[in-house]
């Protein structure tokens, strides 16, 4: 309750000056207020949690100052207008402070992350705002003291040095942002980026995942985004997270009076106990859980089935993962049902106890068991079967597992047979979505032999090996064994010489793999950087953005650097700046940044190319992300006096 008054109170800041003739002490008090405010805000967004940490922590600093002028008596007599305006001004820097740690703690996560490089930019303005007005602070003025003049200048100097620090966005991240919503097929490995997005946005928990729908619906009352197509694209992302969790519901954002709300009203008469926590639907098998909470019997072993260990409701660690009839619950819901003439649903009498059939527990125990047949037949129709039963659903890919079946898929990829090893290689990499088979197919010595089928199989063989190897990566144990295990070479010669679906497989593990540093300088003795300017001059490939996300990595790089300005690549990277697709454009000002804030020469040939004009247009009229960019390289340039 407490923290609630002191939260209530930071809401409410601002009120007070301009409603009692501009009283410095209560702007005073009401900037304190906001410090206590904001240092109560919890779970702040991963992808902006550091920053806003940082804030938090310099907005503390700048208490000190707060109370010494709070208490120094004579400044209540100064009627300096100077000293009005700056405190007005530092309130207000106070103010928007909050406003936007506010926004990066209770805000939709996947927003945040689609816009992180224009959050960024609101702490850089915020930055901008908080020096200035100390900048215009009296002082002496006030009579603040040696030790907390020192501190505010302490302050100061981090928050330029933050506005000033380059981006470090989280690359992986934003690379599989942009897999997910500029897709163009419809791709196995698709499901493991959208496991990774839900891990990393932290979307994986049912109590997250509905507090993220709320964040979404706010935002659109808000109109907090104007484009529809990112509505679409946020609402359509939180529902593929909700299926990854086991929710099969559907997110409805278009009024109030859709299907979902009516049948949620049908639901208000059904008691609130009777009530799944998973699906919001009556129970009609209610089992207790370790933790004591109950839940239908077939949504929680959906859950348990995903590789979930916690409790939904509570996020609490479970003990153990025995389910217990509530038989006292079952009766109240039956004797509730019967005096209300309310019929329960019918449930699939072949369904075992778990929600799962019996004839596919059957089936899958039976193929797993024919994968070591010796019948060639027998073997390989087993081996399709599960193939394509791995890529149908979650539940398969972990009942295959659990019934053994990575031990013998392992060893059929080293059959003489290419039909066989195809089949084997993609139904590990269905199988790999799920993360505990990441670790299972690993452990299990397959990796050699998918670099083996990379190097050798038939085409559709070498591409779901490369795909294979981006899903396995996703682990960073895996990044150092697949790097060491000399897949690199082979992904690099797929990514020049294959099809442009095997490009694309490629392209996507090399970019995973060079998240690694080792990686990186295995990638650049390869070949990468050639094969990736490649794909820029191949424009009809439609892989600009992929090859530049990966230079970018390279860039990092020291080697890579050095390489790349042997290249003619600057021109190249000129030519996408000036009539790339604003996608294009943003990537091309990104590696051109990388590269020129450690090579002066590089900045130097991309304005003989005429990047200048290209810059100004950009800083003025691009996108977000590209008139940031353009700014900075802008800016990097005045440097050099013969530069106009």
């Amino acid at each position: 309750m407490e923290r609630q008054k002191v939260m209530e109170r930071g809401e409410k800041a601002g009120v007070s000056s301009s409603s009692n003739g501009g009283g410095e002490v209560d702007v005073v008090a009401e900037m304190m207020d906001v410090i206590e405010a904001v240092g109560l805000y919890v779970g702040y967004r991963r992808t902006q949690r550091k920053e806003c940490l940082n804030l938090v922590r310099r907005l503390k600093l700048l208490l000190p100052l707060l109370e010494e002028i709070k208490e120094i008596g004579n400044y209540k007599s100064v009627s300096s207008e100077a000293l009005k305006t700056s405190l007005v001004n530092l309130d207000k820097a106070f103010l928007g402070a909050k406003k936007l740690l506010k926004k990066c703690s209770c805000g939709s996560k996947i927003y945040l992350a689609m816009e992180s490089e224009a959050v960024m930019s609101s702490f850089h303005a915020v930055y901008d705002k908080l020096n200035q007005a100390l900048d215009d602070l009296p002082y002496d003025e006030l009579g603040i003291s040696v030790e907390v003049k020192e501190q505010v200048e302490l302050t100061r100097m981090q928050l330029k040095r933050a506005k000033r620090r380059a981006d470090t966005q989280d690359i992986e991240l934003a690379m599989d942002m942009m897999v997910v919503f500029s897709k163009k097929d419809d791709r196995n490995a698709d499901s493991a980026i959208l496991e990774r997005l839900a891990s990393k946005l932290e979307l994986h928990a049912i109590p997250d995942l509905k507090a993220e729908e709320v964040a979404v619906r706010k935002l659109v009352k808000e109109r907090g985004v104007h484009n529809a197509e990112s509505i679409q694209q946020i609402n359509d992302l939180l529902g593929k997270f909700k299926q990854i969790a086991g929710v099969d519901e559907t997110i409805v954002l278009d009024g109030p009076f859709s299907s979902k709300n009516l049948q949620r009203c049908r639901s208000l008469l059904i008691p609130h106990e009777f009530l799944c926590p998973i699906t919001l639907e009556i129970m009609v098998d209610p089992v207790i859980v370790a933790t004591g909470q109950t839940y239908e019997r077939e949504s929680i072993q959906k859950w348990l089935n995903s590789n979930h260990r916690t409790c939904p409701k509570t996020g609490q660690n479970l003990d153990h993962l025995s389910l217990a009839s509530n038989f006292a619950l079952k009766n109240l819901i039956q004797q509730w049902c019967e005096k209300n003439n309310y019929e329960l649903p019918k449930k699939d009498a072949c369904l075992g106890s778990d929600g799962i059939s019996a004839e596919l527990i059957e089936e899958i125990s039976s193929l797993v068991q024919n994968l070591s047949s010796c019948e060639f037949e027998v073997r390989r129709e087993a081996i399709k079967k599960i193939r394509m039963l791995a890529k149908e659903n979650p539940d398969n890919r972990i009942l295959i597992a659990n019934y053994g079946g990575i031990p013998p898929l392992v060893q059929l990829l080293s059959y003489q047979d290419s039909n066989i090893q195809e089949h084997a290689v993609t139904a590990l990499l269905n199988l790999s979505i799920d993360e505990t088979n990441k670790i299972l197919v690993a452990r299990e010595g397959a990796i050699p032999a998918i670099v083996e089928i990379l190097q050798h199989g038939t085409n559709e063989a070498r591409e779901n090996s490369a795909a294979a190897l981006f899903s396995l990566s996703m682990l960073d144990e895996n990044k150092v064994l697949i790097g060491a295990l000399n897949a690199i070479r082979p992904l690099v010669h797929l990514l020049q010489n294959g099809t442009v679906r095997g490009k694309k497989d490629a392209a996507t593990a090399l970019f995973n793999l060079s998240l690694n540093q080792t990686n990186k300088s295995r990638a650049i003795k390869a070949g990468i950087i050639p094969a990736l300017l490649h794909l820029l001059e191949e424009k009809n490939l439609g892989m600009i953005d992929e090859a530049l996300s990966i230079l970018l990595l390279i860039a990092s790089h020291p080697e890579g650097r050095n390489e790349i300005g042997k290249l003619s690549f600057i021109k190249t990277l000129v030519e996408i700046i000036r009539n790339g697709t604003p996608k294009n454009k943003e990537c091309a000002l990104s590696v051109l940044l990388q590269l020129g804030l450690h090579n002066s020469s590089i900045i130097l040939a991309a304005l003989q190319y005429g990047v200048y004009e290209h810059l100004v247009e950009l800083a003025k009229s691009g996108t977000n992300r590209a008139q940031r960019k353009a700014n900075s390289i802008l800016q990097h340039i005045s440097k050099y006096e013969h530069i106009p």
